[in-house]
């Protein structure tokens, strides 16, 4: 699918925030490394240094004001490690770990985070069994087949979401589980009803602009 061309924010920088996945030679399951994603992103938000007063607020709040892009990337051994140096929050969901960095300029990223592949390995779907109970699940939609990556932004734009529909001051233990057509149907009905938060897509990669890609429901 063709990409939709993405407009400049109205200060004509286009800002997103790095999601880096650690994947191994032998990588993490597909869920535990999506969990992992959808908490670090939402990590940075209520980080204390993003709040009015910490040295991330400006950063932060720029990025949320305008489309809080994300772009994930994968790294393992050595580049796992450098960038452990740069700012942000780093989310273990048992053997998978995710660190979310400092949103920023897209042509203005640390030359060990641009070096970081976005695209060429994927992990096969996994079965994690139903969702913990009073835990918020992030549903994503099983009939996309998303990348990893672009699941990975998908379900770190669903966190933030819930959050801020919810007012959540703490990032809660998200379950991720991927929905079929029949489970899909009944989440959209919840979505309109209010009682779940969907993420609408701009569009910009692998699904048309306006697919629901997730919807997020509380425990």
């Amino acid at each position: 699918m063709p990409r939709a061309e993405i407009p400049p924010e109205p200060d004509g920088v286009v800002r997103a925030m790095p999601v880096v996945l650690r994947l191994e030679r032998a990588p993490a399951l597909r869920t535990p490394v999506l969990e992992a994603a959808a908490r670090a992103a939402l990590a940075v938000c209520l980080d204390p240094r993003a709040e009015p007063d910490g040295e991330w607020h400006e950063a932060v709040a720029t990025w949320v004001d305008a489309r809080i892009r994300k772009i994930a990337r994968r790294a393992r051994g050595a580049h796992w490690e450098a960038v452990q140096n740069l700012l942000g929050v780093t989310v273990t969901v048992g053997d998978a770990q995710a660190r979310a960095l400092l949103p920023g300029p897209v042509d203005d990223v640390p030359k060990v985070v641009s070096r970081l592949q976005i695209g060429g390995t994927d992990l096969p779907d996994d079965d994690p069994g139903p969702p913990p109970p009073g835990v918020p699940v992030i549903w994503v939609n099983g009939v996309l087949g998303m990348t990893v990556g672009k699941a990975a932004a998908q379900v770190g734009h669903a966190s933030m979401l819930d959050a801020a529909v919810r007012g959540l001051d703490e990032v809660p233990p998200y379950a991720v589980r991927t929905a079929d057509p029949a489970q899909w149907s009944r989440l959209c009905e919840a979505a309109e009803r209010g009682v779940a938060v969907a993420v609408r897509d701009a569009g910009f990669t692998e699904v048309a602009p306006g697919t629901i890609t997730t919807i997020t429901t509380p425990g």
